[in-house]
This record gives structure tokens, sequence and C-alpha cells, in this order.
């Protein structure tokens, strides 16, 4: 049985603060899928590429303590993408995938940061602008891959 998790942190040095890792080697997950980072690529360096036995792969906002999504995962991937739309919400750190292909079956895992759109009428446009394109590159990974899972 693969054993898939997914968990907001609302920041990762404080959810390490709070007993994260501890929580991951409890509950022991193949692969696990984080949200809201909140922190900068060199954040990450040196404390938070590996946790407990699962390898990190991130995509960080621009903004300093926003947004940033993450997959730890036991088993390497054939390819990671990081972003998806080149520009306004890949600054905001909100896509990445792993790819588990071979030769039988080609397999993702995405996790991915919709944004909330409740601070005001600004950000539910940005949602909306992100839905209308995140809608279209599900759609054609989805028919690309063999089996895709989006944790959000």
């Amino acid at each position: 049985m693969f054993k898939l998790t997914s968990l907001n942190l609302n920041g990762i040095r404080s959810a390490a603060r709070k007993g994260l890792e501890a929580w991951v080697e409890k509950t022991a997950p193949d692969c696990m899928c984080v949200q809201e980072l909140k922190a900068q690529q060199a954040d990450l360096a040196g404390g938070f590429e590996t946790l407990a036995g699962l390898e990190g792969h991130f995509h960080c906002a621009e903004k300093k303590g926003y947004s940033g999504v993450g997959i730890y995962t036991r088993q390497e991937p054939s390819d990671v993408i990081v972003g998806f739309d080149g520009g306004e919400f890949d600054a905001e750190g909100r896509y990445v995938e792993l790819r588990f292909d071979t030769p039988q079956a080609k397999r993702s895992i995405l996790s991915v940061y919709f944004p909330s759109g409740s601070s005001g009428e600004e950000r539910q446009d940005a949602k909306y602008r992100f839905l209308d394109l995140i809608r279209p590159h599900l759609d054609a990974l989805a028919l690309q891959r063999d089996s895709c899972c989006v944790v959000t």
C-alpha cells in the first residue's frame, strides 16, 4: 500500500518547532505534499531538504514568508517540474510536480497551493485567474499521464 499525506504547514520552520519531524516519523508516509512553506530555498538548505528519511523537492515563492509548496518522497522521481504558468503564479510558488515514469506507466504527484481569494477583491480576481490557468494545464496533464494525483 502506498501512503500519501498532505499538510498545510503554515510555515515549515514553525511546523518543525512544533514536532513535524517526529509526526512524519510516526506517520511514515511514502510521499508527503506540503503547502505554505513560507520559506526561501536558502531557508530550506541545511535543514529541510530531507525530513524523516524523505527527500524534498520545492517551489518557493519569490516573496519572503509567502506561500511555497513541496513534495517529500521516499522514491526518487524520474523528473521534477517546478511551476506551471511561467508568470504570476510561479512567482508565488504554487506548483511542484514529481514524475515517477517507468516503461510501463507515467505517473505524477502534484502539490498545488490554490489562492484563497478571501483577503479582498484583488486576491479573488487572482484566484479566478489561477483557476483559468490551472484547469487546462491539469486537463492536458491528465491526457499525457497514466495516473496523476493532485494534492492541494
